[in-house]
């Protein structure tokens, strides 16, 4: 009976880390667990103690009932890695939540991780990563969804050093353009699971520079989530766009929630990542930015911001509520500048979820 309860509970936990996109270094990292013991655990070869159980439930983003109960984990989760992704944080974020609104937006939705959480049935979300939201498009239309499926298939099959080149040099071609949905969407995803530490990063001219991982296998995608996103995506009314932020943003009203979750502002130091896009998100676009959520707030719209927590946007916002928090970052080119870091959740209502 206990080995069962053991093999159930490592066959649970593989499952989710591998929904949220974590190797089993990337947990250890955030968990402070050994790498080998999480190998263990999840073979079903050792009991676990509770202390373990909070520790891989709190780095995971996950409750109790998910990480004990298999068939619990129903949930989609993010089919990238994506860096300043949030399943770490899920459940700091969701103390901030407002208890009730209306439609959901997302303009800045990258993994998508509070989104998947919350499973809004009307949400709008959006990115200026246009390879990014062809594949959420690809969750909205079954032909779209199989074609891709088979492709990252043919891709796993021909993953190596030299194909990952190959295919990472595709949005340099004259007719990359024009390609379908499911082909730029494949080429995202195979490239976030091959490359270097799941970084994505594109040069000054927009195409992507990450060199390639050294992963003798990839895997490109879980079924049971990609299933778990279609039904999600069929059963809500969800709109996706890449505009930017401010035209993602003009139909919000009141009542509406829009979570914001940009690209950081960068510490004195250095130690952050704004090379998703080729123009950058530096002072003066975080500055836009809060000018809208002003905006936002004058039409009764809910607002959550995520941020650094750096002298300049706690300037900037000083007239909203500001709650320091702490996170982990594992996505990082440079090893020392992953590790805990403070973070901000900026809200412009009281009503929390507490």
């Amino acid at each position: 009976m206990i080995k069962t309860i053991q093999q159930n509970f490592g066959t649970n936990l593989k499952q989710i880390r591998n929904k949220s996109n974590l190797s089993q270094e990337d947990l250890a990292e955030l968990s402070g667990i050994d790498r080998a013991q999480i190998s263990r655990i999840e073979k079903g070869l050792i009991n676990v103690t509770l202390e373990t159980i909070v520790k891989l439930k709190n780095s995971l983003g996950v409750d109790f009932s998910q990480i004990m109960d298999i068939d619990a984990d129903l949930k989609p989760k993010p089919f990238v890695k994506w860096a300043g992704g949030k399943t770490q944080i899920l459940s700091k974020i969701k103390d901030f939540l407002p208890k009730k609104y209306n439609d959901y937006y997302e303009p800045f939705v990258g993994g998508g991780a509070l989104f998947f959480e919350l499973c809004p049935q009307k949400a709008y979300i959006n990115d200026f990563n246009k390879e990014l939201i062809s594949a959420y498009k690809c969750f909205q239309n079954l032909t779209q969804l199989v074609k891709l499926k088979e492709e990252l298939l043919k891709h796993e099959s021909n993953h190596s050093e030299e194909y990952y080149y190959k295919i990472r040099e595709m949005d340099k071609s004259d007719n990359y353009e024009s390609l379908e949905l499911y082909m730029k969407a494949a080429r995202l995803i195979y490239l976030n699971k091959s490359c270097f530490n799941g970084l994505y990063r594109v040069n000054s001219k927009g195409f992507f520079n990450v060199p390639f991982g050294k992963k003798i296998n990839v895997k490109t995608f879980d079924n049971e989530n990609f299933e778990a996103i279609k039904l999600f995506f069929n059963k809500s009314k969800i709109e996706i766009t890449s505009l930017d932020f401010e035209k993602a943003l003009e139909t919000a009203k009141n009542n509406d929630f829009v979570y914001l979750d940009p690209p950081y502002d960068i510490y004195p130091d250095k130690n952050g990542f704004v090379n998703y896009d080729k123009n950058g998100f530096g002072k003066d676009e975080q500055i836009r930015l809060r000018d809208c959520v002003i905006n936002l707030t004058s039409k009764g719209v809910k607002v959550m911001i995520s941020n650094h927590n750096t002298k300049f946007i706690n300037e900037i916002y000083k007239d909203f509520n500001i709650h320091v928090i702490s996170a982990k970052r594992i996505i990082n080119s440079k090893a020392d500048r992953r590790g805990e870091v403070e973070e901000v959740i900026i809200t412009n209502f009281k009503d929390i979820n507490e």
